[in-house]
């Protein structure tokens, strides 16, 4: 199982779960937090593979916004957004399920 397919789990469960309990929630909060490391992994190198072809596409180019937009077009460029997108999501998740836990220990205290 792949990092992306993993961290897209969590956010369905999370997403169709209806009611999350604090148990999972704070499982797929570990693992979620677990998983950026992964993220920021991919990104340095994503971003090293992009660095590469923006290098190669502005050295052979007469014109840097040619030579930007040509290696944004590029299967590097995807796999660095990618990359981000699934740091994105991670970030967004975890701050989700660390809101629910936070409300639900908030709401135990009142019992």
């Amino acid at each position: 199982m792949t990092v992306r397919s993993r961290i897209k789990s969590a956010q369905v469960e999370i997403r169709d779960g209806g009611e999350l309990l604090p148990a999972r929630a704070a499982q797929l909060l570990m693992e979620l937090t677990a998983l950026l490391g992964n993220c920021f992994e991919e990104i340095r190198e994503a971003d090293n593979a992009y660095a590469h072809v923006l290098l190669h596409e502005l050295e052979s180019s007469e014109h840097a916004n040619r030579a930007r937009i040509r290696a944004e077009t590029s299967p590097e460029y995807a796999r660095k957004r990618e990359a981000r997108d699934a740091r994105e999501l991670t970030v967004e998740l975890v701050r989700s399920l660390k809101y629910m836990l936070r409300a639900l220990s908030d709401e135990m205290k009142l019992v």
